[in-house]
């Protein structure tokens, strides 16, 4: 994880040190600003009512939450590496950080009145306690859902692409050559997996910065 982060600033640091980058980008700067530009887009869309300047406040929070995400995801693409967020407790222990930051921020802003989203308007008041009460556990719930989402997707993946490789490793190496004509099925779905695994580990980034 430190690796990914000091990759991520070193990147940042060498496209901007001299004054904001180059008038002519190189592809370093080009992928710099794409993730820049892609991630303020997603900030300005989503988080509504509320000025230019407060919303870029929160801003680098999310921006570093995207790529540290996406680099963990595509590095766990590597062959022999280790992907970090197939692992639990690193997801749960983000969602539940960025969780408890959310809620601390709420009550800065709005105070007592934050809870006021626990209560949609126009309920009848028998009613009201059992809505608080399921619009509560909903709320504390999305910390556990946005952890096990992430892991999910990035463990079952994983694990799927493993099992077939060693399926058709096993069978390339049975020095029989209906075992090998046999291998190409599972090699290709191999590759093809291989594919929607890069898919959906830009997409899981995307889908939790997103969320949160």
């Amino acid at each position: 994880m430190l690796l990914h982060l000091g990759f991520v600033l070193l990147l940042v640091h060498e496209v901007t040190k001299n004054g904001g980058g180059n008038l002519v980008p190189n592809a370093w700067q080009s992928l710099v600003e794409l993730i820049h530009d892609f991630v303020l887009n997603l900030v300005n869309e989503q988080i509504g009512g509320l000025s230019g300047n407060v919303k870029q406040k929160f801003f680098p929070c999310i921006l570093v939450t995207f790529t540290f995400l996406l680099f963990c995801n595509l590095q766990g693409m590597i062959p022999y590496s280790f992907t970090v967020t197939s692992h639990f407790l690193i997801t749960l222990g983000l969602s539940f950080s960025i969780f408890i930051g959310i809620t601390i921020v709420g009550f800065q802003r709005n105070g007592l009145h934050f809870l006021s989203f626990l209560l949609p308007a126009g309920v009848p008041l028998p009613l009201a306690p059992f809505l608080v009460l399921l619009e509560l556990i909903s709320y504390c719930f999305r910390a556990l859902s946005l952890g096990i989402r992430l892991f999910a997707n990035m463990m079952a993946g994983h694990s799927l692409v493993k099992i077939l490789s060693g399926f058709a490793w096993t069978m390339l190496c049975m020095n029989d050559l209906l075992y090998f004509i046999g291998d190409l099925g599972p090699l290709f779905i191999v590759i093809a997996l291989t594919g929607l695994e890069l898919g959906v580990a830009i997409l899981q980034a995307y889908v939790f910065t997103i969320l949160i």
